[in-house]
């Protein structure tokens, strides 16, 4: 018998990255994280389910952003011809790597397979999967906004929020109840907001609950409950670390598959020019394995899917061993069953971590064995069990645990751009317009600036990787937010065919309503 439940919770998350060219950066974060995470996640849960032996559960947030991807005909029509391009690259893998090469090719045509399955309809799958229980699908702000550092203009975090809801009832059918908090940011009276929108849980890092007011009393191992009545999960470091950590976890391990090692680093620039590459860039071919901690890249050795899947059994085992001795040490202290919470990102597993959905597989055929529950963190909630009242402290689960990340001297600046943009909306909406011309353009402009708002490129700035993309975007949605402002206060004319080439490109949140930004009467 389990002494306790474990709630595995994952975060899919991508920014808009739709593109009008073909072949761009953006689109390949999109198309790997396709190959790499959600086509396998599918895979995953739905095998599990199909098994009356096992009991997959996952709580799985799916953001507005990534949401209006996946429903992207346009774009998705051209993942194919891109796993296309992968499969012919393949051909060039140099000798020795004859094993790890055919293993990529047979799980690249599989996911050409499951792809042509559905028809590229992944949000259906999604849905029958929380209406069969497997999955219980959250949501997030509508475009992944920090919203701590939004807070000066609340009409800015209550648009972040109505539109994440209408957009997830639009996709997926009905409301969200959870939402993962972008970041798992937390500000003080965050919690109203979220009741306002139809919100009632979420999830804070491990100090979110632990420096709250008053503590719990079973710290991050029961959810409290905040005086507006949003739920509050905490993270459990010692149920993340071993998943999370590339250093002191299972993905560092040496016969895993190494990240940052690519043939898109390694190919000749002709080969790579013949398959219509146009510059270097990873391309989700990786052939190498880990080796060794603190083995450089130059020295990686083959990768061997035979001993990369003995690992998978042995983590699996070991974390769910982990897991049930933890509940056992918690279970004669508590006066209630203990619930252990282990959030990720969900491109950990696939992504990030190669081997990662068949390690949530093998925690799937296993949990049950191993004396481990795995639960949903509504199922938790549906039992009506009391929660401690508490005021969750301000946190994050970023780098320090607050908000340093997101402000700092790298991105401090697009801070004051928001809240300059944020009021000028509001001001703009309180007055109203005097025209369906200029409500179009009032409705492009509110799309514009939470497209702004998105904390992914804050992030890039801080962590000094594709900046200059990340600079442009921001400016990007800003410039044309401005532009739309301007030709409703002025009359200015927009160029010929501007205002529907914008609407074309940023075509996210069809139901945005400028009215979500109007200040309340008090």
């Amino acid at each position: 018998m389990a002494n306790g439940q474990l709630a595995l919770v994952l975060h899919a998350h991508l920014p808009y990255v739709r593109s009008s060219e073909p072949g761009s950066l953006e689109e390949d974060w999109y198309f790997q994280a396709l190959q790499e995470c959600y086509l396998p996640l599918l895979d995953t849960l739905e095998t599990a389910a199909a098994d009356p032996e096992q009991h997959p559960r996952l709580t799985l947030g799916l953001s507005p952003t990534l949401l209006s991807l996946l429903a992207d005909p346009g774009l998705n029509a051209r993942f194919l011809p891109w796993l296309d391009t992968r499969l012919e690259l393949l051909a060039f893998a140099p000798p020795g790597f004859e094993a790890a090469a055919t293993d990529l090719r047979q799980q690249l045509e599989q996911v050409r397979q499951q792809w042509q399955a559905c028809d590229g309809q992944l949000v259906p799958r999604f849905r029958r999967l929380q209406q069969g229980g497997v999955l219980d699908l959250i949501t997030c702000g509508a475009t992944h906004g920090y919203l701590p550092l939004l807070r000066q203009v609340p009409e800015a975090v209550r648009a972040q929020l109505l539109n994440a809801v209408r957009e997830h009832r639009r996709l997926l059918g009905e409301p969200p109840l959870g939402i993962w908090l972008p970041e798992c940011a937390y500000y003080e009276g965050l919690d109203q907001q979220l009741v306002a929108a139809g919100l009632r849980y979420s999830v804070l890092d491990g100090h979110g609950l632990l420096h709250g007011q008053p503590r719990p009393r079973y710290g991050v191992f029961a959810p409290i409950c905040s005086p507006a009545g949003v739920a509050f999960f905490g993270r459990d470091g010692n149920a993340t670390l071993p998943v999370w950590s590339a250093r002191e976890g299972y993905p560092g391990d040496g016969a895993y598959r190494e990240f940052h090692r690519d043939l898109g680093w390694d190919l000749p620039e002709e080969q790579l020019r013949e398959a219509g590459i146009r510059d270097r860039r990873p391309l989700g071919l990786k052939l190498h394995r880990v080796s060794g901690r603190g083995c450089p890249l130059d020295r990686k050795q083959p990768y061997d899917p035979a001993l990369a899947q003995q690992r998978i059994d042995d983590h699996a085992t070991d974390y769910l061993d982990g897991r049930r001795l933890e509940l056992s040490g918690l279970a004669g202290s508590m006066a209630q069953a203990p619930l252990l919470v282990a959030p990720f990102d969900a491109e950990l597993f696939g992504h990030w971590w190669f081997e990662g959905p068949r390690f949530l597989a093998a925690l799937f055929r296993r949990a049950a064995a191993a004396g481990v529950e795995l639960v949903t963190l509504r199922e938790v909630l549906a039992r009506d069990q009391a929660l401690q009242l508490c005021h969750p402290s301000p946190s994050s689960w970023g780098q320090g645990g607050y908000h340093d990340y997101w402000l700092n001297d790298s991105n401090a600046w697009v801070v004051a751009e928001w809240q300059r943009a944020s009021r000028a909306m509001v001001r703009r909406v309180n007055r109203g317009v005097g025209s369906a011309e200029q409500q179009q353009m009032l409705t492009q402009a509110g799309r514009e600036l939470l497209l702004a708002q998105s904390s992914d490129w804050s992030f890039i700035l801080r962590a000094g990787t594709t900046t200059e993309l990340a600079r442009e975007r921001i400016e990007r949605h800003l410039e044309r937010f401005w532009r739309l402002l301007d030709a409703i206060e002025t009359g200015a004319e927009l160029p010929p065919g501007w205002l529907r080439a914008v609407q074309r490109e940023d075509a996210l949140l069809p139901e945005l309503n400028a009215a979500d930004w109007v200040t309340p009467l008090s």
